[in-house]
């Protein structure tokens, strides 16, 4: 049966030939066939030749996410997800993140960043979490999931379970499947190793995928500067910046959280790694109300919010939101202090969130000099031609 094929408006090939892989919807001038959301389609130019395949969804901006740009690409050829995942797999095995004997965990699939648009895939220690984002993706899902296990027992990794996280906003189509739950094995959560520290991970019911790997790099960095210092954690989620600041001799650390089930979280991995007697606090409630009354200035602060711009209508509020937040940490840390400052928005350039810290510096009155310029860690890889790829930004600021 012949595909469904996707016909360019004169001009509107450029983006592909780029080998960028989202297709928007305004470059389509035709759809020949009739495609379902979900199906492969080719998409050709103007003049009929073709330039690349992928998965096909009639709503939304993006019309197509790109799979391959040669015919021998298809994702219908044997072995092809076998390929591309083992292909995934063996970076993060070559980065020492998969059964290493201080790091278990990791991203082991990164969508556009590992030519695999709609699919995210973490490793927990022996169970991978596999997050579907498109409906194309969905209906893979026990092929991905075999194949998957099979890169991974390859690697001498051989999980124990996969488990499927879909996207709620995807409407399925009727296609069985697994929103969420088991498509391999059985577990509970699990208990991971970073860096040498400990984390529980949840990852049926926590945030994403219950563990926010794309920080670990930085984490790290942060332990260097918190020996004997008051460090405040803010949006702390399960407390990773929190434990990394005790194992760096911090003083005292804070963590500000609001959701109850995270701040009990905090607490659990807290005593994992340091017992009942840490010098750690944890304050459940509103960052930006904290700061209002925060109990002392300290020495070091990390800001790492959730995204604060999900849509492109949103990116405004969103860089109000961070010189708020910004503006209130630089006024509640002390003269000679460290700010570590993040935005995951995807959507929000890293040149519009350096105006944003920027600009919150000069209203509070404070004196700033960049020590680092921070990204998302190695396992997620950025795609050249995808800088889409690239949503984790952050500073580390010196404080005068």
């Amino acid at each position: 049966m012949e595909r469904a094929r996707l016909v360019l408006k004169p001009g509107k090939e450029r983006s592909l030939l780029r080998r960028h892989l989202w297709l928007f919807s305004g470059a389509v001038e035709s759809v020949d066939g009739l495609p379902l959301d979900g199906d492969v389609v080719d998409v050709v130019d103007s003049q009929g030749r073709f330039l690349a395949c992928g998965h096909y969804q009639r709503t939304g901006s993006i019309r197509c996410r790109v799979l391959g740009f040669r015919r021998e690409d298809e994702p219908e050829k044997p072995g092809f997800w076998k390929e591309r995942l083992s292909e995934a797999v063996g970076l993060r095995k070559a980065l020492g993140l998969v059964d290493g004997e201080e790091t278990n965990a990791c991203r082991l699939v990164h969508g556009e960043g590992d030519r695999l648009p709609g699919l995210v895939a973490d490793w927990y220690a022996g169970v991978a979490v596999v997050q579907f984002h498109s409906l194309g993706m969905f209906r893979q899902q026990k092929t991905i999931a075999v194949a998957l296990a099979e890169a991974l027992k390859e690697a001498g990794a051989a999980p124990r379970a996969v488990y499927a996280m879909t996207e709620q906003g995807i409407h399925l189509r009727g296609d069985e499947g697994v929103r969420e739950g088991f498509l391999l094995g059985k577990s509970g959560p699990v208990e991971i190793l970073e860096n040498g520290l400990k984390f529980r991970v949840d990852f049926a019911q926590g945030q994403k995928t219950g563990f926010f790997l794309d920080q670990r790099d930085n984490r790290a960095l942060l332990g260097r500067y918190c020996e004997n210092r008051s460090v405040c954690n803010t949006f702390a989620y399960t407390g990773g910046f929190s434990v990394y600041a005790l194992d760096g001799g911090a003083r005292s650390v804070d963590s500000v959280e609001i959701s109850a089930t995270a701040a009990a979280a905090i607490e659990e991995n807290v005593r994992l790694n340091f017992g009942d007697a840490a010098p750690h606090r944890v304050f459940c409630q509103d960052a930006f109300d904290f700061f209002q009354a925060a109990p002392t200035r300290y020495e070091t602060i990390v800001l790492d919010p959730p995204a604060f711009a999900k849509h492109r209508e949103s990116v405004e509020n969103a860089l109000k939101g961070y010189r708020r937040i910004n503006r209130a940490a630089l006024r509640n840390i002390a003269p000679g202090g460290f700010l570590f400052t993040f935005s995951c928005s995807q959507l929000v350039s890293p040149e519009l969130f350096r105006e944003a810290v920027f600009s919150a510096a000069a209203q509070a009155g404070r004196d700033v000099r960049v020590l680092h310029v921070l990204h998302q860690g190695a396992d997620h890889p950025v795609n050249l031609f995808h800088p889409e790829s690239e949503y984790l930004k952050g500073l580390v600021l010196e404080v005068r």
